[in-house]
């Protein structure tokens, strides 16, 4: 990630470095209480949104409130993945001049969107809305921060009350948006299934860019997605040891270090990586004295992991934070007047970590029958809902339905619906719905 030079500034000035433009909101509104920055705002109507709880029934990668045949995986849920990855935007921005409050709401507000079941549910419904816009993650966490969650009601040109969501600001709207297109309209790859916004929230999306270069993250934004990566790079590693579906001491041998290189190589490096560079990435981390070639499930086991995922944290944050000081100087760096600088070794290291937990954990042959199962239990609610719909919706989304101006709108008032549910609430209310119940996963 790169961007362009802008002139230094003090970065002992307290001044918020943003403009007016940054800080405006789509609808105006008064202050509450004096001397809260505009960011500090953001933050606080994330953090209390219901968006953000229903996170806590959300998978990740092990779903949540299931246990391992070894021990208590105590798996990560979105919700906690999102509180973290908050952490270390929060502290690597703020080490750049960024302002704290607006890299952590972005942080925390990055996976609203997404739906039960994790990115499996995100390709269930994408197959069920291909007709009326499709379903992406990103652009589900843009419709919710503007629109779904309740928060801020304005009347439009005939005195009717519509909601704006949280009415977040500019920066913070842009800061949360990973991929800054519509459906469509990637730079370099037009069938990318990766998109930042839907057809109709494309007014409030071309607002929140107003000003912006054509497809390039803004640098909270770039930071969010770094920690991002950090996050769930080392906390799916330690997660997949912590459930026992990993040793350690596999990752010194062959064939799996060559089927490492096969999952990561296109997925989460360029599909023209030097397979070369992936061994050498993970021979840096292995030769770390904290490195942890085992893992039993004592005290003494789990303190020494959480001190590798620590320094893991730490490596890949400075080695950014290195990277872009030397590009850009000591200043402020905030909005369009820098780009984030990752190395390629540590991207390498990062994507290695990535590899090891998707071939391990993700790749397990009973986690593919739970995924099938998953995408069955959402296909059959989707159509149940779609032949009943209005009924069985919530009230927040058939009053949606209901006003809705044609079909496409009433079927994206289904996917609103669906995509709001937790894991368990989608399985509770596919069976009421269809009659049948199916086991859950565990």
């Amino acid at each position: 990630m790169e961007g362009t030079a802008h002139a230094p500034a003090d970065p002992t000035d307290p001044r918020e470095p943003y403009d007016p433009a940054a800080t405006e909101r789509w609808a105006t509104e008064p202050d509450k209480r004096p001397g809260r920055t505009a960011f500090q705002r953001d933050r606080a109507r994330v953090l209390h949104s219901a968006a953000l709880r229903r996170l806590a029934g959300k998978t990740q990668v092990v779903t949540p409130g299931t246990r391992s045949y070894d021990w208590d995986a105590s798996p990560r849920t979105r919700l906690t993945h999102s509180l973290e990855c908050a952490q270390v935007g929060r502290e690597l921005g703020a080490a750049l001049g960024c302002d704290p409050d607006l890299v952590e709401a972005a942080c925390l507000s990055h996976d609203m969107g997404h739906p039960p079941f994790g990115h499996n549910g995100e390709e269930a419904l994408n197959e069920f809305a291909k007709d009326c816009g499709g379903f992406e993650g990103n652009a589900q966490s843009l419709r919710l921060l503007t629109r779904l969650e309740p928060k801020r009601f304005v009347p439009d040109a005939d005195g009717e009350l519509v909601s704006v969501g949280l009415n977040l600001t500019r920066a913070c709207l842009d800061a949360a948006t990973k991929y800054p297109w519509a459906r469509g309209d990637h730079p370099t790859d037009p069938g990318s299934v990766k998109f930042g916004a839907y057809e109709d929230d494309l007014p409030v999306f071309e607002w929140l860019r107003l000003g912006a270069p054509a497809d390039r993250k803004c640098f909270e934004a770039q930071v969010m997605d770094w920690a991002d990566d950090v996050a769930y790079s080392v906390h799916d590693f330690e997660d997949g040891l912590h459930a026992g579906h990993l040793d350690p001491n596999l990752l010194h041998a062959e064939p799996e270090r060559t089927a490492i290189w096969r999952v990561a190589i296109g997925r989460y490096v360029p599909a023209d990586t030097d397979p070369e560079e992936l061994r050498e990435a993970l021979d840096r981390l292995m030769e770390q004295e904290w490195w942890p070639h085992g893992y039993d499930g004592s005290a003494v086991a789990q303190a020494r992991l959480k001190d590798a995922t620590s320094q893991l944290i730490g490596r890949f944050c400075q080695a950014a934070e290195g990277a872009t000081r030397e590009a850009y100087g000591p200043g402020r760096l905030t909005r369009y007047g820098a780009g984030l600088v990752v190395p390629r070794e540590a991207c390498n290291e990062c994507a290695v970590l990535k590899a090891v937990a998707d071939l391990y954990v993700m790749q397990r042959d009973e986690q593919e029958r739970i995924r099938a199962d998953q995408r069955v239990v959402l296909a059959e609610l989707a159509e149940a809902l779609s032949r009943r719909a209005p009924e069985g919706l919530d009230p927040q989304f058939r009053a949606i339905f209901d006003t809705a101006p044609d079909d496409r709108a009433r079927k994206r008032a289904v996917v609103d619906q669906i995509a709001c549910l937790t894991d368990a609430a989608a399985r509770s209310l596919h069976g009421r719905l269809t009659g049948r119940t199916r086991r859950a996963e565990g």
